[in-house]
């Protein structure tokens, strides 16, 4: 059973065991913050809840909601269920729209990122034997960190490359042979450019077998084009800085999103009225920790849109199974009328023949009035074809044949569009 899986108990436990040992969870981490932590104290108190009304899993319901500004309020340490002296760790998010969130970490919290996170890279296929380029970046984000800490839990080699410096990437994943490359999809994609410029191909000189990606929204598309430029199978990683980082969700065998719901409860909500709703609905995810010491988050709403299934999974795991995101809600734009997510621009461009993965989705507000326009790169050989506008063309024709809505597209040459080495710039405003 250790090979297939690496903790078959939790993995593969019948689904009415793991709501009871949720709602045991629950419990805890309701009582913990309750006794602990006078914000969570006080919110509870204004919704007349207390410990004891925690009864079964349907009580969740009863507490307040739990947002990022709630974090910013409370930054840094509003929020900390325990003494400054049991925090050995603190991670944050990058802050650009605000007040970073910051997460705090006791050594128990630690170990169990750890073995979240072994969990979901063993599932992926990651083994001891396996030399993971871990180019996501170091600092307080908790990407690195959080692969790094499942990898070496597992056993494998962990080179802590961190994010740019893209030609001595390539050289280093070169001459150590790295197995695995964990890192932003759009960066993978990057380094294979520069592979290539540096006269290497992608697919045949190097020793890639898996990418193990996350950090932002991709979609099926441009996973297709990693995998085939690499010659790899790339796989997702789902996580929050407020959860703990990566390790939250990741992807089986058989590509099924399964949520390590041991120790992270999921609902799905009704963005607008915050009902909760039904397995197979989409909605809003919200996350509770339930094992987490010094950063408990009770019903977190994350903002991100997906579908939650308790359906069996063919890899065997009972695990609960989330859909990939389809966007942020703070993402979804409305442009005459039709909801558009970034996420479903990328879908047409990238099955376009002639188009690259490096786009740019151009927000014009003129008044009241929001307008939306692409700019996408040609491949180098379709560039020296000529003739783009039949490009720019075709490109439209597959936008609208999505979203039922006319978008101007305009073609640019290679290498014209700026490039990231951690999350790419997708929307820009002027």
């Amino acid at each position: 059973m250790k090979e297939e899986y690496w903790d078959s108990k939790m993995e593969t436990m019948p689904l009415k065991e793991l709501k009871e040992l949720q709602l045991k969870r629950l419990k805890w981490v309701v009582k913990h913050a309750y006794e602990n932590n006078r914000f969570y104290h006080q919110r509870f108190k204004e919704n007349n809840v207390k410990p004891d009304d925690i009864k079964t899993l349907d009580d969740i319901k009863k507490l307040p909601f739990l947002t990022k500004q709630d974090l910013r309020d409370y930054y840094p340490f509003g929020l900390i269920c325990v003494q400054i002296d049991d925090i050995v760790e603190i991670h944050a998010s990058s802050g650009t729209t605000g007040k970073p969130v910051v997460g705090a970490y006791t050594r128990n919290d630690l170990e169990i990122w750890a073995e979240v996170m072994a969990r979901s890279l063993w599932a992926n296929g990651l083994r001891k034997n396996d030399i993971l380029q871990n180019a996501y970046g170091y600092g307080l984000f908790t990407g690195a960190h959080g692969f790094e800490k499942g990898a070496q839990k597992i056993g494998a080699m962990v080179i802590p490359i961190s994010s740019g410096n893209t030609k001595r990437q390539i050289t280093l994943m070169k001459d150590l042979g790295s197995t695995a490359l964990a890192c932003t999809p759009s960066y993978s994609l990057y380094m294979a450019e520069v592979a290539e410029e540096m006269g290497f191909d992608p697919k045949e000189d190097f020793n890639l077998r898996i990418g193990l990606f996350g950090a932002e929204a991709w979609s099926d598309e441009m996973r297709k084009g990693i995998e085939e430029r690499w010659g790899i199978v790339a796989h997702e990683h789902y996580g929050l800085t407020e959860i703990i980082g990566p390790g939250v969700v990741s992807e089986c065998k058989e590509k099924k999103l399964h949520i390590n719901a041991d120790h992270f409860l999921p609902e799905v909500i009704d963005p607008e009225t915050g009902e909760q709703l039904e397995p197979g609905e989409e909605g809003e995810l919200v996350f509770t920790t339930l094992t987490k010491e010094a950063f408990p988050a009770i019903r977190f709403r994350t903002r991100d849109l997906a579908i939650y299934y308790e359906d069996p999974c063919e890899c065997g795991r009972t695990l609960p199974i989330q859909s990939r995101i389809k966007g942020r809600s703070d993402d979804m734009m409305k442009i005459k009328g039709v909801i558009v997510f970034p996420s479903q621009i990328e879908a047409a461009l990238l099955k376009v023949p002639g188009v690259s993965e490096n786009y740019q989705l151009v927000k014009e507000k003129k008044g009241a009035i929001t307008s939306l326009s692409v700019e996408v790169e040609a491949t180098e050989e379709r560039y020296k074809e000529g003739n783009l506008e039949e490009l720019e063309n075709k490109v439209e024709e597959e936008i609208y044949s999505i979203l039922n809505l006319k978008i101007p597209v305009r073609v640019l040459p290679p290498k014209t569009i700026p490039r990231s080495t951690g999350k790419a710039k997708r929307i820009i405003e002027r």
